[in-house]
């Protein structure tokens, strides 16, 4: 199973949006797409147990199918960094469970839709941060930069973390959150000169409900970019 990971330059940048824009449009290409929200807090108390709305969005996109216990082993409910969660919940962030997770989804998928929480070096324990996981599973780096001021250093940051780290960005959306920014065009042509990876699509601020099929429709077509080439059938 091909599998990206969605980080984002910060918490609050799209990262849900542009996950669900890209399980979408690989759907739409015809591919059993596994979405994975590894860890995630700010958590609902529900009768099956606490519930994610970001890892929801991503089931939802992925049309169901999907044991929720797999595609969110993590969840916890303070809307607090993953790592302080985990010690308030006496519950450690394995990356061992993580990636038996991740390899039972592949069971039942040609690609996997992994988004990060909050940004590439958010903490899981004392000594890792959300990199790992990336790491652990052997993904590709899809970046969502937030377009606001601001966003050229974290960007720029971010990318020579995710290569530091030995990891390929295999490239990167911008997300027009600030209705309101006269520079957005500029910042984001700034980011195509600058980031070695191409741009897959900038998402329209909207506060519309139909935002993910615009986001899926946006980004279906750069698809071709960062797929691996499937092997014809019975090759």
């Amino acid at each position: 199973m091909y599998g990206l990971f969605v980080t984002g330059t910060d918490t609050g940048v799209g990262k849900t949006l542009a996950a669900q824009g890209l399980v979408l449009a690989l759907r739409g290409q015809g591919l059993r797409v596994a979405p994975f929200k590894p860890v995630a807090s700010g958590c609902r108390i529900t009768a099956e147990g606490l519930r994610n709305e970001d890892a929801e969005a991503l089931l939802a996109a992925a049309g169901g199918g999907f044991p929720y216990e797999l595609v969110n082993p993590f969840a916890f409910a303070p809307v607090i960094a993953p790592h302080l969660a985990a010690r308030q919940a006496g519950r450690p962030i394995c990356l061992d469970r993580i990636a038996d997770a991740y390899r039972q989804l592949a069971r039942a998928a040609e690609v996997a839709v992994v988004e990060g929480a909050g940004g590439w070096r958010v903490p899981l324990d004392e000594r890792t941060s959300m990199a790992a996981i990336a790491q652990r599973l052997g993904l590709d780096v899809i970046l969502v930069v937030g377009v606001r001021l601001g966003c050229l250093s974290h960007a720029l940051l971010t990318v020579e973390a995710v290569q530091a780290d030995g990891l390929r960005l295999a490239g990167w959306i911008a997300n027009l959150i600030d209705p309101a920014d006269p520079l957005a065009e500029a910042q984001v042509e700034d980011l195509r000169a600058r980031l070695p990876a191409p741009l897959l699509g900038t998402l329209p601020w909207t506060a519309s409900d139909r935002a993910a099929l615009v986001a899926a429709e946006i980004l279906g077509k750069s698809l071709a970019s960062f797929l691996p080439k499937r092997s014809p059938e019975g090759a």
